[in-house]
């Protein structure tokens, strides 16, 4: 029963955690709550295998994944509705961001998830390869192409520092 016990606490102080990264990387609070939850069903399968110390970086790479391969299958599909469904809950980005959020939808799910993870989660090039799957030249062409798209959609400048 242990295991139920540390899992529920790590979830329990995790969850909004992860769900905001999700929404910072899909921006829809639906599908954040979706993603996050996922990660966790993930999460648990595995949690006897899970070291405790790198259990957020766990998490956040299974929210990650999600995310993109839910832009990979979903490509080009539409999803009609009767009724325009209800956003959510608050939370995440507050006021002053909501420009930025807005303009960070309008970069590419990879590059997006770059991003997110380069400089919301304040990951090293080498960590978010790590997290990705991928090269960390791959990461370094990604946050370029990134940072380049989203400076054109937010329309004034956006702190970066210079690729490592």
């Amino acid at each position: 029963m242990r295991r139920d016990e540390e899992f529920s606490e790590f979830f329990t102080n995790r969850f909004d955690w992860a769900r905001r990264t999700a929404y910072a990387l899909c921006g829809d609070w639906s599908e954040a709550e979706e993603l996050a939850q996922n990660a966790f069903v993930k999460a648990y399968a595995k949690w006897p295998s899970v070291r405790r110390e790198s259990a957020d970086a766990y998490v956040r790479t299974i929210v990650t994944r999600l995310f993109l391969d839910s832009r990979r299958r979903v490509r080009g599909r539409e999803h009609p509705v009767a009724d325009v469904p209800e956003r959510g809950v608050a939370g995440g980005f507050g006021e002053p961001d909501s420009e930025l959020h807005v303009a960070l939808q309008q970069v590419p799910p990879k590059q997006r998830a770059v991003l997110v993870l380069r400089y919301v989660h304040d990951l090293s090039i080498e960590q978010t390869a790590v997290e990705l799957g991928c090269s960390t030249g791959n990461v370094k062409s990604q946050s370029a192409r990134g940072l380049s798209t989203l400076r054109e959609a937010y329309g004034r400048p956006v702190e970066s520092e210079s690729a490592s």
